[in-house]
């Protein structure tokens, strides 16, 4: 009688006591939508939620509140990245890859994820790991094992037998097999539903050869549009989305008839891919920062000759592509493929997005609201709203007036939890 005394006591005291707020004062907090400013602003964050966002009202929010006064600051919506690989480190290219397990990879993983949650990138999507590696480390990080972003995982990227997502640096009598290759309609559709099995949230293939690949032409398109076909019907069936790596013409525009979701990379872009992407409302995902980390560091990572002569021939033509889709109007998200180069210098790219193009408000939706869309979770991140999840960042100063200024972020709060703060 006492023991059930006492647990109807404690139910009672959990439903009387309120949560703890975290008041957030600032000088302004954007509106990614419409590319407002609220000045001054004042942010209310209940557990893992925002419940207000205002200019500043000292009657807003409880009176045993904790106050986080942040003169000077801007507030932002936590950051996505669309392209990483977690799990790889910038400073081991080529043949020294070999050298790398999946275990080692995985705890190379912890260590970025870590970094990329301090640049404040509160999201990323996984865009291929083996092992399940990432999918490991999204769990992790759920759980609350290691600090990280939230991770969307794709697993093992699927690819052609000696395509750009195979292991193309042994011979023939190592009988190397990267874990995602599969050819035809069929076995692809089997290697979407493994993936799925073991935790996938999205799926990726490669559409055409790459830069960083022994072996494959840039240009050259790998999968058929029957297996392309495949993939996304089988992948959308189950309500995943799909990324297609496609550098080249054919490629991309198979990518976007299939129905992928977003096309990687991007360099080779025409009139009729542009319009196709307008059409079905596709996004393109472009990493038009790491060109300047591969082509001066790439050498001493272990990048191989032949790479960085792709690397040569692709990196302007894929940033005059950029320039060109954006003028168009096509969808566009913020995509680093850091891993290729070093984690937590992501928001490096924000400054050359806008110097090929967008707006300084473009280029923060691409990384926030477009993000959440494409993704599907608009009604739950990538912008300060009322009721969603509250990943908040403050950045000195006005990112809409200097965009640099997202390369220091001094303030990180993921899911309501104050993760990096910076600020004196």
């Amino acid at each position: 009688m006492f023991k059930h005394s006492l647990i109807a006591l404690a139910t009672l005291a959990s439903f009387s006591v309120s949560a703890a707020q975290l008041v957030l004062n600032a000088d302004a907090a954007l509106d990614v939508t419409s590319g407002k400013l609220i000045k001054p602003a004042t942010v209310v964050i209940e557990d893992n939620k925002i419940i207000s966002v205002s200019k500043s009202n000292r009657k807003g929010y409880a009176a045993d509140a904790k106050i986080m006064n942040l003169k000077g600051y801007t507030l932002l919506p936590g950051l996505f990245d669309m392209h990483v690989h977690l799990t790889s480190d910038a400073h081991v290219h080529g043949y020294k890859r070999l050298q790398r397990t999946t275990q080692r990879s995985a705890i190379t993983g912890v260590r970025n994820a870590k970094r990329t949650l301090e640049a404040g990138f509160t999201s990323v999507r996984n865009l291929g790991a083996p092992g399940y590696a990432d999918i490991a480390l999204k769990d992790a990080i759920a759980d609350g094992d290691v600090p990280g972003p939230r991770i969307f995982a794709a697993g093992p990227s699927l690819g052609v037998t000696g395509g750009h997502c195979d292991n193309n640096l042994l011979t023939h009598e190592h009988a190397v097999t990267s874990q995602g290759v599969a050819d035809g309609p069929w076995a692809v559709r089997a290697k979407v539903r493994e993936n799925i099995k073991y935790g996938a949230d999205i799926i990726k293939f490669c559409a055409t050869g790459g830069v960083l690949s022994k072996g494959t032409k840039v240009g050259a398109q790998q999968y058929s549009q029957e297996e392309m076909n495949a993939i996304v019907e089988e992948a959308h069936l189950r309500g995943l989305t799909v990324a297609a790596h496609a550098h080249g013409t054919e490629g991309i525009k198979s990518a976007i008839k299939a129905g992928v979701n977003s096309v990687e990379h991007v360099s080779f872009v025409d009139d009729e891919a542009i319009a196709l992407a307008l059409e079905k409302g596709t996004y393109f995902s472009m990493d038009i920062y790491n060109t300047e980390y591969i082509l001066s560091e790439g050498k001493k990572a272990g990048i191989l000759e032949e790479s960085l002569n792709k690397e040569r021939k692709v990196g302007s033509r894929q940033r005059a592509s950029f320039t060109k889709a954006v003028k168009a109007g096509v969808n566009m998200v913020f995509a680093s493929d850091a891993g290729v180069y070093p984690h937590g210098d992501n928001g490096h790219q924000f400054s050359r997005m806008v110097k090929f193009g967008m707006t300084e408000l473009q280029a923060l939706q691409a990384a926030t609201i477009n993000a959440a869309t494409m993704l599907k979770k608009q009604d739950s991140l990538g912008s300060l709203d009322v009721g969603k999840f509250a990943d908040v960042i403050a950045v000195k100063g006005n990112p809409l007036e200097n965009i640099s200024t997202l390369e220091q972020v001094d303030l990180v709060i993921k899911d309501g939890k104050v993760e990096i703060d910076l600020i004196k």
